[in-house]
């Protein structure tokens, strides 16, 4: 398909097929390490990948920030990045992770809907402020959860900030990849999930991340979404779309200070 070059990222980042393996490796060190204050498995709705892994800091926590992994709605789960909780809860924060049902077994729609779910589910058990990232197909879905539709205005207003990293923000241009096989996109899916296409969010904190060595079709679109929304959008020079979520381990980087409001 014309688009598929555009949309491959492995293809372009050296030793690629390395980064998989050690995420996981890191994500499982960092969970036996926090031992009673990781909650696995926590369901939100009836199928198995319908669940999020809870982590506690020490102490009471000062809000909870959300990860919403990527895959292109069609690969991983929430084993494989538990280690990117790190800069949040090292700042006091919650940090919880949910799996989604995969693509071509649910639409992206769905998709959209069960990760509402789960914020909701988190949003049930807490207190305080919430704040979304998610990565690649991730950041499509943290953008739709300020969506008035998406989720009850109660917990809506409880977001705090977004910062969806090299995300997939107009989908329409995966109708022209060999995705969409799995994927199957459609013109009016396109355009309802599109977070192009929808009102800019009020009341929090935008920023849209995306690694200066990305393919440019991702950093078309992060340009995209920020003019659209009025969105600051922060260009991270030398990082990928595989390491530009390396952020989000520093509880003194840029990435984690945009997140969770700090100066």
């Amino acid at each position: 398909m014309k688009l598929d070059d555009a949309y491959a990222n492995a293809a372009y980042i050296k030793d690629a097929e390395a980064y998989p393996p050690r995420w996981e490796k890191a994500a499982k060190s960092f969970r036996e390490g926090l031992g009673a204050r990781a909650q696995e498995g926590v369901s939100y709705g009836p199928s198995e990948r319908q669940a999020f892994d809870f982590f506690q800091p020490e102490g009471v926590a000062r809000g909870t920030m959300i990860f919403v992994h990527g895959g292109y709605w069609k690969a991983f789960d929430r084993s494989i990045w538990s280690h990117l909780a790190t800069g949040a809860l090292a700042r006091g924060w919650a940090v919880a992770m949910p799996s989604y049902d995969l693509c071509p077994d649910v639409r992206i729609a769905d998709i959209t809907r069960q990760i509402a779910a789960a914020v909701t589910r988190v949003a049930d058990r807490t207190f305080g402020p919430l704040a979304l990232a998610g990565h690649s197909a991730g950041g499509h879905l943290v953008c739709r959860m300020t969506d008035p539709l998406i989720l009850p205005s109660e917990i809506r207003e409880r977001i705090k900030a977004i910062v969806p990293i090299s995300p997939v923000a107009d989908l329409a241009p995966l109708m022209d990849t060999s995705m969409n096989e799995i994927l199957r996109i459609d013109a009016a899916e396109a355009q309802a999930e599109s977070p192009v296409n929808m009102q800019p969010p009020h009341g929090l904190g935008v920023t849209i991340w995306v690694g200066a060595d990305e393919r440019p079709a991702f950093l078309e679109q992060a340009e995209q979404l920020a003019r659209g929304w009025g969105a600051r959008r922060v260009v991270d020079e030398g990082k990928h779309h595989f390491d530009v979520i390396d952020g989000l381990t520093d509880p003194d980087g840029p990435m984690i200070k945009a997140l969770l409001g700090l100066k």
